[in-house]
């Protein structure tokens, strides 16, 4: 059980039926089609839906209470004695209700944002934290204003430290997730170009980040990207840890090897850690829980081998085989240009393939800025490469620039998925790579099924 609607009762305090009995509710719920047991169902209102038409459904599936728009006229269908609790705004009320159970559990809140690394930094820090505490973390990517209050009320009442990754797309939506999560410890892993379209600049997109301390407790500690100059404002401060290469940093990461499934790195107390991913912004992203898990005091034993053994939300880098032993790196859930370069350049160091491959496929929200940002992931581009293929609107300047730069290197875009299908076949094959980045919205993963599954 979370609570009761007795507890619900003194949070919204305008209901009707059996509300101030202490009926149990065991989860909270915006899916009216999910099978339920004393659920709390939420209706939210979307752009081309109304959850409020589904309460009977909810109700049916086993939803024992429901918060209701007051202006929504309530379906007769629903018992007079239902536990309905009438609100102005059933988002606010979500929540306004999260807040107060944070409150209520108290646990040790860890807050995560970043442009680039904030899921798997997660994970990190979540697979550190479970060696010790009982740790409850954002699952997927809950990261917005509904999914941050979903996971704070789907963690049990004996949870010791609650890991929550803060998403966004404009301004004030990182302070309205840090004034409900109240973290103890925050993070920032970088600051790249995701949602610059919105924020106008980095320096935009830096000031949105650092909404994260508007909710971080007063003496809680802020861990940041020390290398990263648009957060040099905050160094020095007496609460700020910074990570990174420089060797100004709190906690520098020095000595990084990528192997051919793993990064290997030391950091400034000489100790060696290994993660079983691929780059050098993954051992950054790494210093970030090594350094939380000293914090609250975590073995470093437990820590090595906690990251050792990592499982990482999936299409974020991941290293599959396909037909004919073909090696294939999916970091298609996600893109920014800092991301997409930083993918390559870890595509650069891996030894033991003949050929290199790179599918790129278009950035989104990168607004009036796209051209430029699109054309900079060129940069990051050599002759090691063997074949670049661009798919989509915008990422063909990408292949323009290969082109100008290195005539003889195999260079083509595509504008839809379906047509580079074909040009892969001549690449399906042992000791080679193939690197798929892109937006999500550009459905790569349909591309890496067909060379898994041909």
């Amino acid at each position: 059980m979370l609570f009761t609607t007795k507890w619900l009762s003194t949070i919204l305090t305008n209901y009707r039926g059996r509300a101030q009995e202490h009926i149990p509710i065991e989860q909270v719920t915006t899916d009216s089609r999910v099978k339920s047991t004393n659920a709390l169902f939420v209706p939210i209102v979307g752009e081309n839906f109304d959850g409020h038409a589904f309460v009977q459904q909810a109700i049916e599936q086993g939803a024992s209470a429901v918060i209701w728009n007051r202006e929504k006229e309530l379906p007769e269908s629903v018992p007079a004695d239902f536990p309905i609790f009438l609100v102005e705004n059933t988002v606010h009320a979500l929540q306004e209700i999260a807040r107060h159970y944070r409150k209520k559990v108290n646990p040790i809140v860890i807050g995560i944002t970043g442009s680039n690394g904030k899921t798997s930094t997660k994970d990190m820090v979540a697979s550190v934290m479970k060696t010790t505490y009982r740790t409850h973390f954002t699952d997927g990517n809950f990261n917005n204003e509904i999914g941050l209050p979903l996971t704070i009320l789907a963690m049990r009442l004996d949870t010791e430290v609650l890991v929550l990754e803060m998403g966004m797309s404009d301004f004030g939506e990182i302070e309205l997730l840090s004034q409900i999560a109240r973290p103890d410890y925050a993070v920032i892993t970088n600051i790249g170009e995701s949602h610059i379209e919105f924020l106008g600049s980095r320096h935009g997109i830096a000031k949105a980040k650092l909404e994260i301390t508007s909710g971080l407790k007063t003496n809680g500690k802020l861990i940041i990207d020390g290398d990263e100059e648009l957060l040099k404002d905050v160094h020095g401060k007496e609460n700020v840890i910074t990570c990174g290469f420089k060797a100004y940093n709190d906690v520098t990461i020095k000595n990084v090897e990528i192997m051919h499934h793993q990064t290997v790195f030391e950091l400034s107390d000489n100790n060696k850690y290994v993660v079983p991913l691929l780059g050098e912004h993954q051992a950054q992203n790494a210093s970030y829980a090594i350094t939380l898990g000293k914090l609250l005091h975590v073995d470093s034993a437990f820590i090595e081998k906690s990251l050792q053994s990592l499982s990482i939300t999936s299409m974020r880098f991941e290293i599959l085989k396909g037909i004919n032993d073909v090696a294939i790196i999916n970091d298609a859930y996600n893109a920014s240009p800092t991301s997409m370069k930083a993918a390559i350049e870890v595509v650069k160091q891996m030894n033991g393939f003949q050929e290199k491959v790179l599918i790129l496929g278009d950035i989104f929200e990168l607004g009036e800025h796209s051209e430029g940002l699109h054309r900079s992931v060129a940069d990051e581009i050599d002759d090691s490469i063997t074949a670049v293929y661009t798919v989509g609107h915008d990422s063909h300047v990408i292949t323009e620039a290969v082109k100008s730069r290195y005539p003889h290197l195999i260079a083509k875009h595509f504008n839809v998925n379906e047509e580079l299908i074909n040009e892969l076949n001549t690449y399906v094959k042992q000791d080679t790579l193939l690197l798929f980045k892109a937006s999500r919205g550009m459905h790569f993963e349909t591309l890496i099924e067909k060379i898994q599954n041909q």
